[in-house]
């Protein structure tokens, strides 16, 4: 089992394709395109942790979007991203449990992910989550890391902090993939 950051697909939404210059012919190309991506690299029983911005659509496109995917989801449940149009519904809505034979995990907009990467001394430390990017950070001063989304590649780089949004992974990587926690906490300590 591998556990997985990512967020901003955007899922559904033709005007993204414009706004991030990403090179797909149409919104279907792109979501197909996306969710092969996703699942050539999350498997069935992998854990993903989403950061916000999965579509705009309603509770219908969400769970046709959930039910294509590979991996346990747990996505932030905050009201101030786009998922807000559906999160809220589809909590305790009859058949969310078994979308794709997982259950997606509604945790709150800010949290601590408890041994996300080890530092010199070989101790666990934090990694804060949230859809959007944090001047100061819990714990920051001691190496705890920061993931957010939201930014689509263009925030300021800092120190243990990295955008996990699948438009930043192509600017690094050149995939518009899920980053690999452990590669994304390698990625966010090489930032000075």
């Amino acid at each position: 089992m591998t556990t997985w950051i990512t967020g901003d697909h955007h899922f559904g939404h033709a005007n993204i394709i414009k706004y991030c210059d990403r090179p797909f012919e149409n919104v279907d190309k792109m979501d197909n395109e996306l969710i092969d991506i996703w699942n050539g690299f999350v498997g069935p029983k992998d854990d993903v942790w989403y950061l916000g911005d999965f579509t705009l659509g309603d509770k219908g496109a969400a769970g046709y979007f959930f039910a294509k995917l590979n991996g346990k989801i747990n996505i932030l449940d905050n009201s101030w991203h786009h998922d807000k149009r559906w999160i809220k519904g589809l909590i305790g809505a009859s058949g969310f449990n078994s979308l794709s034979g997982y259950m997606p995990y509604i945790v709150p907009s800010i949290v601590v992910l408890e041994g996300a990467s080890m530092n010199k001394d070989g101790d666990d430390i934090p990694a804060i989550l949230c859809h959007y990017q944090f001047m100061n950070w819990d714990r920051q001063h001691y190496g705890s890391l920061h993931f957010f989304g939201h930014s689509h590649g263009t925030a300021d780089p800092r120190h243990n902090c990295l955008d996990v949004g699948i438009d930043n992974a192509f600017k690094l990587l050149e995939e518009y993939r899920p980053f690999e926690l452990d590669e994304a906490c390698k990625l966010a300590s090489q930032i000075q």
